[in-house]
C-alpha cells in the first residue's frame, strides 16, 4: 500500500459498532472481494470489499472475517482469515500477510489460514443460533451482472439450512454512513491531496492544452502524495462535452473561450475525496460565464447552509431544486410561464439540471446509505449541482464534500479556489 499505516483501532471501533447490533448467540461472516479477471490470464487492480476494509483494514484477496461475540471459545470470537503464503505464490505476486502483520493492521489476534476455514467455521455453526451474511445491497447495483457475494452466500446456506439467517447489509447501511473522527481524519487527507492537484492544474491549464494532460498532471499529484489513485474515472470535459456527466474519454482540445469541468478525487487509505470545479480554459470567465457559474455556486452554498441533523432527506432535495428553480430564472433559463406550465413530473428546471445534487461519501464514492429518512450527525455528504445548457454548450458542475456535525457542518474543501474571482486569481 502506497499510504502511511492507519491505526488499527479505528478497526477495533468499527467492529464494536457492528457486534452491538448482532443478536444473542449469532455469527457474523464477511468474505472479501475476489480478483477479477480481464481477458485472458490478467486481473484487474484489486479493490477490497468495503465491508471487510471498514471492519478490518485488510487489502488481500480471499480474506474472510468472522465475529462471533458469545463465542463459547473466548479466543474465538474475532477471527481473520488469511490466505496462507507461500513460496511460488509470493515469487509471482508478490508478499502475502503474515498472522502477525494480519493483526498489527486490523487489531485481530485470532488470525487463521483460509486453508482450514470450512473446520473451524464447522464448530462455530454448530454453536451458533443465527447467521449473518452479507451481500451487496446498494440501491444501484447492477443485478443483471453474476454476483459472487451470492455465491458465497448459497454456499453457506446450502452447507448449515436449518440455521437462522439475518442480512448483515442491513447494520451496514445503518453503521457506515456515521463517519467517526477518525475516519474523517483519512479523507481528509485524500481531500488535501485532491486539492493539491486542483492548484498544480489551475497553473497548468491554457488554450491548447489537451483534456488528457491535465489528467495526467492530476495522476502524478495523486501518485507523489501517497493515494492509491483515482477514486473514479477521472472527468476532463471541456466546452460542450461538459454537459455528459460521466465523460471520460479526456481526448479532446481544450480551447480559447470554453469552460473546463473537472470532476475528480484522490483515494487514499480506501478513503474517498470527490470534487468537481468548473473553470474557464484562458484563465477568465466571460460575462455569460460567471452568470451562470454563480448561480450554480448559489445552489451549491445553499445546500450547504440547510444540511443540518433531523433534516428529512426529501426535504433537502426539495430545497435544493426550489433553489434551482429559482437560480435558473434569475439567469433566464425558465419563465414563470415554464413553471406554471410543467409537468409535476418532469419540472422545467430539469431541462438544465438533470442529476441528483448529494450522495453518500465514504470507502465507496457512492456509498451506503438512506436517502429516505433524517440526516443525521457524522454523515459524510457531497454537495453537487449543475447547470447544463445545451443551446450554449455549456456545462458547469460545483461539488465540495460536506460533514454533518451537531455543532455546524465541516467543508473539507474549505479555502480552495471557489468563487469566480478566486478561480481567475489562482490561474494568473
Amino acid at each position: 500500500m502506497k499510504y502511511n499505516p492507519i491505526p488499527s483501532t479505528l478497526y477495533e471501533q468499527n467492529r464494536t459498532r457492528f457486534i452491538s447490533k448482532m443478536k444473542p448467540n449469532s455469527i457474523a461472516i464477511f468474505p472479501a472481494s475476489p480478483m477479477l479477471p480481464k481477458s485472458g490470464d490478467g486481473t484487474y487492480g484489486y479493490k477490497p470489499d468495503a465491508d471487510v476494509m471498514w471492519l478490518t483494514g485488510i487489502v488481500q484477496e480471499k480474506t474472510i472475517v468472522v465475529l462471533y461475540p458469545d463465542n463459547p471459545d473466548k479466543n474465538a470470537r474475532e477471527v481473520l482469515v488469511l490466505l496462507r503464503p507461500n513460496e511460488l505464490l509470493e515469487k509471482w505476486m508478490g508478499h502475502k500477510l503474515r498472522k502477525e502483520e494480519g493483526t498489527k493492521i486490523s487489531g485481530i489476534k485470532n488470525v487463521q489460514w483460509l486453508d482450514g476455514f470450512d473446520t473451524m467455521l464447522q464448530v462455530m455453526m454448530n454453536s451458533a443460533d443465527t447467521v449473518y451474511l452479507n451481500s451487496n445491497e446498494h440501491n444501484r447495483l447492477d443485478t443483471e451482472l453474476v454476483r459472487l457475494d451470492l455465491l458465497f452466500v448459497e454456499d453457506i446456506m446450502k452447507k448449515y439450512p436449518i440455521h437462522h439467517y439475518e442480512r448483515a447489509a442491513r447494520i451496514m447501511k445503518e453503521l457506515r454512513p456515521i463517519k467517526s473522527k477518525e475516519e474523517i481524519e483519512i479523507t481528509q487527507t485524500a481531500v488535501n491531496i485532491t486539492a493539491k492537484a486542483y492548484s498544480r492544474v489551475l497553473k497548468f491549464i491554457k488554450p491548447g492544452v489537451m483534456e488528457y494532460e491535465i489528467e495526467a498532471e492530476i495522476t502524478h499529484e495523486f501518485l507523489r502524495n501517497r493515494a492509491t489513485g483515482h477514486a473514479y474515472g477521472c472527468i476532463i470535459a471541456s466546452g460542450d462535452r461538459a454537459r455528459t456527466l460521466h465523460y471520460e474519454e479526456n481526448n479532446s482540445e481544450c480551447k480559447d473561450g470554453e469552460l473546463i469541468l473537472m470532476d475528480f478525487g484522490a483515494e487514499y487509505g480506501n478513503y474517498n475525496a470527490d470534487m468537481t470545479r468548473t473553470i474557464p480554459v484562458n484563465g477568465k470567465f466571460t460575462n455569460r460565464q460567471r452568470e451562470v457559474y454563480n448561480a450554480c455556486l448559489a445552489v451549491h452554498n445553499h445546500g450547504k447552509s440547510i444540511l443540518k441533523p433531523g433534516l428529512m432527506f426529501p426535504d433537502y432535495v426539495k430545497s435544493i431544486n426550489e433553489e434551482m428553480e429559482k437560480q435558473l430564472l434569475k439567469i433566464g433559463l425558465i419563465t414563470e410561464t415554464d413553471i406554471k406550465n410543467q409537468d409535476p413530473e418532469n419540472p422545467a428546471f430539469r431541462k438544465y439540471f438533470y442529476h441528483g445534487v448529494t450522495h453518500f461519501l465514504g470507502l465507496v464514492v457512492h456509498d451506503i446509505g438512506s436517502y429516505t429518512d433524517e440526516i443525521k450527525e457524522g454523515m459524510l455528504f457531497t454537495i453537487e449541482p449543475g447547470i447544463y445548457i445545451e443551446e450554449e454548450q455549456m456545462g458547469i458542475r460545483i461539488e465540495n464534500n460536506v460533514w454533518i456535525t451537531q455543532n455546524g457542518n465541516i467543508d473539507l474543501f474549505k479555502g480552495i479556489p471557489i468563487t469566480v474571482e478566486e478561480i481567475e486569481a489562482a490561474m494568473q
